[in-house]
């Protein structure tokens, strides 16, 4: 009877000192990569973003060139705003 239970105890403790920690390690390491990294609606989401920042770049752009061109102090009275 005792070498049944030495048979299953030694293995459960070794198991459980050695392989369980690195199964442990493995596994959390594998699903926290998983989770970083993006899905393919996420990367779309952020392609349509990126597009939305890219046409108003263009915008601003746009816009500050007519406010250039029709009130040319307009950036220094901008800045003295900001400041006061």
């Amino acid at each position: 009877m005792d070498g049944i239970v030495v048979a299953f105890f030694v293995p459960t403790v070794v198991f459980i000192i050695v392989v369980l920690p690195f199964w442990l390690f493995m596994h959390y390491r594998t699903k926290q990569r998983a989770e970083s990294s993006l899905s393919q609606a996420e990367r779309d989401d952020l392609h349509l973003l990126l597009g939305n920042a890219e046409r108003m770049i263009e915008r601003i752009d746009t816009l500050e060139a007519i406010l250039d061109e029709e009130s040319p102090g307009w950036r220094k009275r901008m800045a003295d705003e900001a400041i006061s």
